[in-house]
């Protein structure tokens, strides 16, 4: 059976298949053609014009007419994803009302394991959206969306009134796209970043109360991970974010620097971000989209404009005049 998807039975898919090499048919030739009885075959015209599957003519005896399988068919099948997207989403309420039912009759459940995507995707912006004081982020990658493509909603978050500080991994400030789309950005709108060379893994706290960490175990994003509630092990999670909080160099862009003469444009601020995250100059041309003797060029200009032997000096002096 080919149709059986859509919820069409064995007799049901061979009369119409018959019909649609035989139009204007009668139930009784139809019944000769299908090797079913005419009663049985007056049964399923009757199913199958109910269904806009086929067509009725007036008269006596009445002919039968397939509709066009391209409209009919399709139909059916956008009926059947419409009961299946139902489905799915009476499904995700139930899961939610389930676990949080379980969370509060057994509060002795600090972890638990999320091994669906979606529900991995739902529980970060229950957090996000719960959150009434502050988030608290470790940064790093893979990432399962574009830069750039949940900044206006990320943005949003932070005119609420919660208080965002995150923490970017060395290889999230050189991710391609990343740092011009999605964190210098956030920094505008008033997030809180600092940079460190290694995170030890990706961690999301909702005030302090709720976490999630991340796991990558299939390529292209995050197929599962772990839900902590308050606990001792959230506490443990809460003491790492801030001692790595305070051993992290601050990551700023200062717009209002670019408007003093002789401020750093965009370009120099992004490069500056980099060079104060320990970018290498590779990593620093595949983010800019620069080639290494373009990248080279660069470094050695803003370290002479600073008046800067090493690189190090030039993070002290663009940070003294403001610039980071």
């Amino acid at each position: 059976m080919e149709l059986d998807v859509v919820g069409l039975t064995a007799e049901t898919e061979l009369l119409y298949t018959t019909l649609v090499g035989r139009p204007r048919s009668t139930a009784t030739q139809l019944a000769a053609n299908c090797g079913l009885s005419v009663s049985a075959v007056g049964r399923l015209l009757a199913a199958l014009v109910r269904d806009g599957l086929a067509v009725r003519s007036a008269g006596r005896p009445p002919l039968f007419t397939a509709a066009a399988p391209d409209v009919a068919v399709t139909a059916l099948i956008q009926d059947r994803e419409h009961r299946l997207d139902a489905a799915r989403s009476l499904v995700q309420r139930l899961t939610e009302t389930h676990r949080e039912a379980r969370r509060i009759n057994s509060p002795d459940i600090a972890v638990e394991l999320l091994s669906d995507r979606d529900d991995v995707s739902a529980a970060v912006r229950r957090l996000y959206d719960g959150s009434r004081r502050q988030v608290r982020a470790f940064d790093r990658p893979p990432y399962i969306d574009r830069p750039g493509s949940n900044l206006e909603h990320q943005v949003q978050r932070q005119r609420t009134g919660v208080t965002h500080r995150v923490i970017y991994d060395r290889a999230a400030v050189a991710w391609p796209g990343r740092l011009l789309d999605d964190i210098l950005p956030s920094l505008r709108s008033g997030e809180q970043a600092r940079v460190r060379a290694e995170l030890p893994l990706k961690l999301l706290i909702a005030d302090d109360h709720t976490g999630i960490i991340p796991l990558s175990l299939a390529p292209g994003g995050h197929s599962a991970a772990y839900l902590v509630h308050r606990s001792p092990m959230l506490s443990a999670l809460e003491a790492l974010f801030e001692a790595e909080w305070e051993r992290a160099a601050p990551l700023t862009d200062t717009p209002r620097a670019a408007e003093r003469p002789g401020g750093p444009d965009a370009e120099t601020r992004a490069l500056l971000a980099l060079l104060t995250s320990g970018a290498t100059d590779a990593a620093i041309a595949r983010t800019q989209g620069w080639s290494p003797r373009t990248t080279q060029r660069r470094i050695h200009r803003l370290m002479a404009a600073l008046g800067a032997a090493t690189r190090f000096q030039a993070a002290a002096l663009a940070a003294r005049r403001g610039w980071l």
